[in-house]
């Protein structure tokens, strides 16, 4: 698959995207579920406002809580739910300079795939092609499809589960959080098709059993990552020790586990907490957090997912 450059950073982020599941309701006595569709939203991201509602490709009834994005703060991908025990699907959009979303572009080359519970996305620097890893029988997969063509390449390995991905700026390797196993970068080169042998390992989990989210620093040079709710920092090549860049203070109720998106200068982290957003200052330490504003049932349903 062709790599070329980056999408150009512009500066400190100006939008958010939010995505949260279908609402689902069991009236009175019944075990059947009533879901309400919801769409996913673009926010100031200064202030977490609404700003608008994201399409939806025809097929898709609702938002799903998985979504990716590149690193000019612009273009993400995005899933759908399609219905109560069917496939998700996954789209693209474009930001315009005013936050207004385009037309959802839907992905090829993911329709067969019955994609579940426990998996995660990362799109390329140049948003050219989709890296995702989802939970398989016996272990787990991770694939990169081109956007374009459906052309995909799969990994898979034995391990019980991937919780982070991220893409080098050169777009030829890929960093990932492994259960049980540590922080490791895949080379994308790699003719085998066994995840864990074409992946060299950076940070081994023993010592770290809360790993969650990564993300590559603009330069290449560093991995960024969530220990529970401590922000590390380690150079890629493993030769230097972690440093904290940040520990977070989050209310009682909060998971354990940190999944955050890193912005395009590699300065601010944001990450959510029921419907509130934290935007983390990874130079100074300094946590601003702010209300997620929305259109249509603000504040119901779970947690969403954001991404910027």
């Amino acid at each position: 698959m062709a790599t070329s450059s980056p999408l150009p950073v512009a500066g400190p982020p100006r939008f958010f995207v939010t995505a949260r599941a279908p609402l689902a309701r069991f009236p009175g006595e019944s075990k059947t579920a009533i879901f309400t569709p919801v769409r996913p939203a673009v926010h100031d991201a200064t202030t977490g406002a609404f700003l608008a509602a994201i399409p939806l490709p025809p097929g898709v009834r609702s938002s799903w809580q998985v979504l990716a994005a590149a690193p000019d703060n612009r273009t993400f991908v995005l899933s759908g739910w399609t219905g109560p025990d069917s496939p998700l699907r996954f789209f693209r959009v474009h930001l315009a300079e005013d936050g207004s979303p385009s037309d959802p572009i839907p992905v090829p080359g993911l329709q067969s795939d019955a994609l579940g519970a426990g998996y995660v996305i990362a799109l390329s620097p140049d948003a050219t092609r989709l890296a995702y890893a989802v939970s398989i029988p016996g272990g787990v997969k991770v694939s990169v499809v081109d956007l374009a063509t459906g052309r995909r390449h799969d990994w898979s390995s034995q391990a019980p589960v991937v919780t982070g991905l991220a893409w080098a700026p050169d777009g030829r390797r890929i960093a990932l959080v492994v259960g049980g196993w540590g922080i490791g970068v895949l080379d994308l080169g790699s003719q085998g098709s066994d995840l864990l042998t074409a992946t060299r390992l950076v940070k081994p989990g023993d010592d770290l059993p809360l790993l969650e989210a990564v993300a590559y620093t603009p330069d290449g040079s560093a991995l960024i990552y969530s220990a529970g709710h401590a922000v590390m920092r380690i150079p890629v090549d493993g030769g230097g020790e972690p440093r904290v860049l940040a520990r977070l203070t989050l209310p009682a109720d909060a998971s354990m586990t940190l999944r955050f998106s890193l912005d395009g200068t590699g300065r601010y982290l944001l990450f959510a907490h029921r419907w509130r957003v934290f935007r983390v200052d990874l130079v100074d330490g300094s946590t601003t957090s702010m209300p997620i504003k929305a259109d249509e049932h603000s504040g119901e349903g779970d947690s969403p997912d954001v991404a910027w």
